[in-house]
């Protein structure tokens, strides 16, 4: 192949590397990084892994240290309409051209490995590696780092000392890859746990994960902090945001304010709270600040207000509906409510739905489908609506005209895209290219 020269012929190529195929091994991705000079080891990491929240933790975190005058480095996935997203410094993505003078560097590496026998790298891998060139070019002290799928055989678990780790709530999702059941799935995610470095844990729903977590931690001589419900307590919420009080020495006289309606991010700001503590025990960055901070946080897809009433929330397994669900309970009984879902095939989409309609909220049902080899058509995801609800399903196949139909179904009500990321990257992609 010639070499990448442009900024769409690199995303495209990396595009074109399957994302859900059987990982390298680590040797192969530890080859990449240190042919790349082992950046991260000039970086204090905070790696963050989970089935829900992690991308909310880190940026949470990432919030906090920036506020603290730290240069920080924010690598998450996946990206919800232009790859930049997955890379950023200060809270800000990279250029095109930033993005791509890092890749020319990971590109030459590759075609290195491959000429000495190695294998190529998977997609992420590949993305891990343009992080971390781009974050040695900028100099960043700080690296948050959210996992990609798993833990022990992610690429970002070759950091070999981080600050501290983080295992945010944990729940079935990629079971044909990490395994079917909890404490498998909870294995997987506890490999990033490191000899000495301390745990932060979501133990709020899950005994059996809470019992894996712990016992690695402690094969690892690593000290474990576990979240439990009544160590926060919700104080007030609106549609934008909730108050809530965490019981550590630290903030429990203190108001936390969270921009977000879904009452699951009190758990996930407390994570991120609990961390800090880790991070930076002298507190050099000060209550004051990091409150600020996280009243601050903008967290794309995450039950995001994008126009007034219009709610994207990313939920796209079963333990993220649920935690929809608790929000959709939580709205105004009588208030008109519109659903425009769409799910990929490998998600048990069947039961979200259930789940979405045992609520008896939903006023109405527009179902969508997204293109590609992964899709879920809408009249199939319509004719399982209509098993579980007697409110109005209209299946629309095209995105944009699916969400123009329920703007207008919503009327003075609330409309929620709920069910795939890549849903919420449309919509968002769509009201950009339209100035909505």
């Amino acid at each position: 192949m010639t070499f990448i020269m442009t900024y769409e012929e690199a995303v495209d190529y990396i595009e074109s590397v399957p994302k859900f195929t059987t990982k390298n091994k680590p040797e192969n991705t530890i080859e990449m990084i240190r042919r790349l000079g082992r950046p991260e080891r000039n970086m204090k990491v905070i790696h963050v892994a989970g089935t829900n929240g992690k991308g909310s933790v880190c940026a949470f975190l990432s919030s906090m240290l920036v506020a603290g005058g730290k240069k920080t480095g924010l690598f998450i996935s996946p990206h919800l309409v232009k790859i930049n997203e997955r890379f950023q410094i200060d809270n800000i993505p990279v250029t095109d051209e930033e993005f791509l003078a890092a890749y020319e560097k990971v590109w030459k590496v590759i075609q290195e490995m491959q000429a000495d026998g190695f294998a190529h790298p998977a997609y992420f891998e590949i993305l891990f590696a343009v992080c971390l060139v781009l974050f040695a070019q900028h100099g960043v002290e700080y690296a948050v780092l959210e996992t990609g799928l798993g833990g022990r055989l992610d690429a970002t678990n070759v950091v070999e000392h981080p600050l501290v780790c983080v295992l945010t709530s944990i729940s079935l999702d990629h079971t044909e890859i990490l395994g079917d059941t909890i404490g498998q799935i909870a294995w997987e995610k506890a490999g990033i746990i490191k000899e000495g470095v301390p745990v932060i844990y979501d133990g709020r729903h899950n005994p059996e994960a809470e019992a894996v977590i712990r016992k690695r931690a402690q094969e690892q001589h690593a000290t474990a902090v576990g979240l439990h419900e009544e160590m926060y307590q919700i104080l007030d919420k609106t549609d934008k945001s909730i108050d809530f009080r965490l019981n550590d020495l630290y903030y429990e006289k203190r108001k936390i304010t969270v921009p977000y309606p879904a009452p699951y991010q009190a758990a996930n700001a407390s994570l991120a709270l609990l961390a800090m503590e880790k991070v930076d025990p002298s507190h050099e960055i000060s209550c004051d600040v990091r409150l600020q901070a996280m009243a601050e946080t903008r967290w794309e897809g995450r039950m995001e207000t994008v126009l007034p009433g219009v709610i994207v929330d990313g939920a796209h397994n079963a333990d993220g509906v649920r935690e929809f669900v608790r929000t959709l309970n939580g709205v105004q009984e009588g208030r008109r409510i519109v659903l425009l879902f769409s799910a990929v095939v490998e998600k048990n989409y069947d039961r979200m739905i259930r789940t979405i309609c045992e609520t008896g909220r939903v006023s109405e049902v527009i179902a969508t489908q997204i293109e590609g080899g992964r899709i879920v058509p809408a009249g199939e995801l319509a004719g399982v609506f209509r098993k579980y609800t007697d409110a109005a399903v209209t299946a629309v196949a095209d995105i944009g005209e699916a969400f123009e139909t329920a703007l207008a179904k919503r009327e003075d009500g609330l409309l929620f895209c709920v069910g795939s990321l890549y849903l919420v990257g449309k919509i968002k992609a769509l009201i950009e290219e339209r100035n909505i």
